[in-house]
């Protein structure tokens, strides 16, 4: 990318205003120190010894933690936490966010805080290594009057933002966030403000999300598609670009160590390669980076080609960030983009 471009696209990132709607998580690393472990006496077990606790916004929050890091200027989280431990400390450290404006964020204790709770071995001169997680979540259906509630927050953002992050992160449907009411008044919004950027992605894929910019990875493309198998890169492009006609909206696939793919309405279809990899990796994160990047860029008025490349670059700024759900700054990416 031209230098004198990337700047004119980073430029109007401050003038940006953004929501995120969605799972939000506390992500709570325990740092576990090898050297200090004992035995239990009552138990016999073995004691891991906690010597830190790092806690920050996870699941949608790590959309919100990338805007933040590309220096977005207000960014709305709309979204739930529980009247809990949990629940305080992720509204707290959603508080110390730059950028971020709690207006539509709202604290229930009709629901708990989801929570991936993750001890992590540390050791000096060694690669942070994580441990099974204990997840805290939601078993049961989202309330009615939570549901109008958050449509409500959606609403209002609507009228507020220049583009909306969806981010559909539980396992079980109807149980966060992203439930039926809410993307049937999405689709509402797009339909009333057809020129509003909004971009979705959801672990459990994107069948009944109405018209909006994609962004999913091969597997969640060959199972929204009907696909069988794994898919060439053909194949991949080919229903890139059909999904992309079918909604009227840009397209994303992700492609893990292959790079990532983008096609437009109008049958536009690019490739990029992933950047090498510089030793181990985690690829935690790496996706919402993508996310946030893709329409943070387009935003800002980048074409395909240009959200691509930023979006790839972030993406490999992260993996390289072990033992954390990273982020990506401008300064990152404009390095690994433009390397002196």
């Amino acid at each position: 990318m031209d230098p004198a471009r990337l700047e004119e696209i980073v430029g109007h990132y401050a003038e940006l205003r953004v929501a995120v709607v969605g799972d939000f998580c506390l992500d709570r690393y325990l740092e576990i120190d090898p050297a200090k472990k004992e035995t239990s006496l009552e138990t016999g077990l073995p004691v891991h010894n906690v010597v830190n606790v790092r806690a920050q916004p996870g699941g949608a929050g790590t959309i919100v933690n990338n805007l933040s890091a590309l220096g977005v200027g207000t960014i709305f989280p709309v979204g739930f936490a529980g009247e809990d431990g949990e629940g305080y400390e992720l509204s707290k450290a959603l508080e110390k966010v730059p950028g971020v404006r709690l207006n539509h964020w709202v604290r229930t204790r009709h629901r708990r805080t989801f929570t991936y709770c993750k001890p992590v071995v540390v050791e000096p001169d060694k690669a942070p290594v994580e441990l099974n997680r204990l997840d805290s979540k939601n078993w049961t259906p989202t309330s009615v009057w939570l549901q109008e509630l958050l449509v409500d927050q959606l609403q209002a953002t609507a009228d507020a933002v220049d583009a909306i992050i969806v981010l559909d992160q539980v396992d079980v449907p109807e149980t966060g966030v992203v439930t039926s009411k809410l993307l049937a008044a999405l689709g509402r919004v797009v339909e009333t403000k057809p020129g509003l950027l909004v971009l979705a992605d959801s672990r459990r894929g994107l069948r009944g999300f109405p018209p909006v910019v994609f962004k999913m990875n091969a597997a969640e493309l060959s199972a929204l598609t009907g696909a069988s198998g794994e898919l060439s890169a053909e194949q991949i492009e080919a229903a890139a670009a059909a999904l992309a006609r079918k909604n009227g909206r840009r397209v994303f696939v992700t492609l893990a160590a292959r790079g990532m793919v983008g096609a437009t309405a109008d049958g536009k279809v690019e490739y990029v390669a992933a950047l090498p990899v510089r030793g181990e990796i985690d690829v935690v994160g790496a996706g919402d980076a993508v996310s946030a990047n893709l329409t943070t860029s387009l935003a800002a008025g980048a074409a395909l080609g240009e959200a691509l490349e930023l979006a790839n670059a972030a993406a490999s700024v992260v993996v390289h960030k072990l033992g954390t759900t990273g982020t990506a700054s401008v300064a990152e990416i404009r390095e690994r983009l433009l390397p002196t």
